[in-house]
């Protein structure tokens, strides 16, 4: 079947938007009619080749929508189903039989390789094919074919207009602190970057009783929103001292936990020196391959702290996109005040909107 979709032709270059061949669904997999897809971080940093996939690729990956066909199999959705689109794992390696599929063997196989795991592409433009199942789905697409382990179904009354997100960023941002760091009732922590993921722990860690609940940024009006949010403290590390106001705000203990969400080293560094004696730290930001980060020893031997990557907040997406959703529901995880629409056609000031950070967001409808 012919689909309109968002093209990523060549490194760095803008998306275009044209017509491509979709094929049938196979055998495990689920042919989604998209609603609408969240734009992530990491579609920019494919899109420009920091972490590679073959192009061209439709990239995509926070996709949410109704589902129009199912292949050989499946039998966890059925035609008519509202869907939100996750990532994707074997389901067969050690990781994935113990409940770990964020951490799949074969994790860049089956989310970055561009095909099927048979080596065939779900996407053509004439005689050349397309990445396709970018994260299991691609979904800067009207339809897509989906591997069923990425497709979570939603309650049929769902604002899919609202949920793509919780397939990536939301998600990664709430698990990081629920999942991962086990933030509990009175602890205090201190969230690193505000975007999406950011802002989705800093609601997190609300939502689980955090009591000191501090947000650090470069942008005085994310932090501002970030208040709306959940964050009990704000620090911009470009215009205040950073450790100055760390200290004054935890009387000089430290947090108990500290998040980075930005990618950028030196960051990683300032996460570590934040907390206290047996803090936890963790990173989620995508750092360029090859980049590295330093921690002094001395100190840290005393502290007894510890720090771990995360990927996906160590979330099964079937069984934690629907405990966010009822968290929306009950009004502690307000999604929508971090987004702005935009179509298809939009795509690119999309994501130079999220770059700038005007938009926190940003969500392509279809």
């Amino acid at each position: 079947m012919q689909i309109t979709a968002a093209i990523t032709r060549g490194t760095g270059e803008p998306f275009e938007i044209t017509t491509l061949e979709l094929d049938d669904p196979r055998a495990g997999e689920v042919q989604v009619k998209l609603t609408a897809t969240g734009v992530c971080h990491t579609d920019a940093i494919v899109r420009d080749q920091v972490y590679p996939t073959p192009l061209p690729a439709v990239l995509g990956h926070e996709g949410a929508g109704v589902v129009e066909k199912v292949g050989e199999g499946v039998t966890t959705v059925a035609p008519g189903d509202k869907v939100v689109l996750g990532f994707n794992s074997c389901g067969s390696c050690p990781q994935c039989l113990s409940g770990k599929p964020a951490y799949c063997q074969h994790f860049y196989d089956y989310n970055f390789a561009g095909t099927r795991p048979d080596g065939t592409s779900a996407l053509s433009d004439g005689d050349t094919a397309v990445s396709s199942h970018f994260f299991g789905q691609s979904s800067f697409a009207s339809h897509a074919n989906v591997s069923a382990r990425s497709v979570v179904k939603v309650d049929d009354d769902a604002p899919l207009e609202l949920l793509g997100p919780l397939g990536c960023g939301l998600m990664t941002g709430a698990g990081s602190i629920i999942n991962s760091l086990s933030v509990g009732a009175g602890e205090s922590v201190a969230i690193f970057g505000t975007g999406a993921v950011g802002s989705a722990a800093i609601m997190a860690a609300a939502a689980v009783g955090a009591t000191t609940i501090i947000a650090i940024d470069l942008v005085d009006s994310r932090l501002e929103r970030a208040r709306e949010y959940g964050a009990t403290h704000t620090i911009n590390s470009g215009t205040e001292d950073l450790a100055a106001r760390l200290a004054e705000i935890t009387a000089e203990q430290g947090v108990n936990v500290a998040l980075d969400t930005t990618g950028v080293t030196a960051v990683t560094r300032q996460a570590a020196d934040a907390v206290g004696i047996k803090g936890r730290v963790g990173l989620v930001g995508a750092p360029a391959l090859g980049d590295e980060a330093t921690f002094e020893v001395g100190a840290s031997l005393l502290k007894g702290w510890s720090f771990r990557t995360i990927i996906e907040g160590d979330a099964v997406p079937q069984d934690f996109i629907p405990r966010l959703v009822h968290l929306w529901r009950n009004g502690q995880f307000p999604i929508e005040k971090l987004i702005k629409t935009y179509p298809l056609d939009q795509i690119n000031q999309a994501f130079e909107d999220s770059k700038s950070g005007e938009t926190i967001k940003p969500i392509v409808t279809f």
